[in-house]
């Protein structure tokens, strides 16, 4: 069970964000909680596309608590990964 944050560099205003998910909800939650992210902030509960945006700072203190940092496609591929088997198209 993990957290990650992706290499996405998207300007929000001043300032650049990344997404973060996990492989459970609570997990993410706890993640958020640690780094001082609002569960308000929470896209897509739910479902496999749940996650935050989080700005490059968040995205530090989450690696420094154990977060892992991967590329954009590897975050889609466990999203992906979250689907039921019959909605995946590979």
């Amino acid at each position: 069970m993990s957290v990650y944050v992706d290499d996405m560099r998207a300007n929000f205003g001043r300032m650049i964000m990344c997404h973060m998910i996990a492989d459970t909800t609570t997990e993410l939650l706890e993640m958020a909680d640690k780094i001082g992210v609002q569960r308000k902030w929470l896209q897509h509960k739910g479902t496999y596309k749940e996650h935050f945006d989080i700005a490059l700072s968040k995205k530090e203190l989450a690696i420094k608590n154990g977060a892992k940092e991967i590329a954009g496609r590897e975050l889609v591929k466990l999203m992906h990964a979250k689907l039921p088997e019959e909605k995946r198209l590979l």
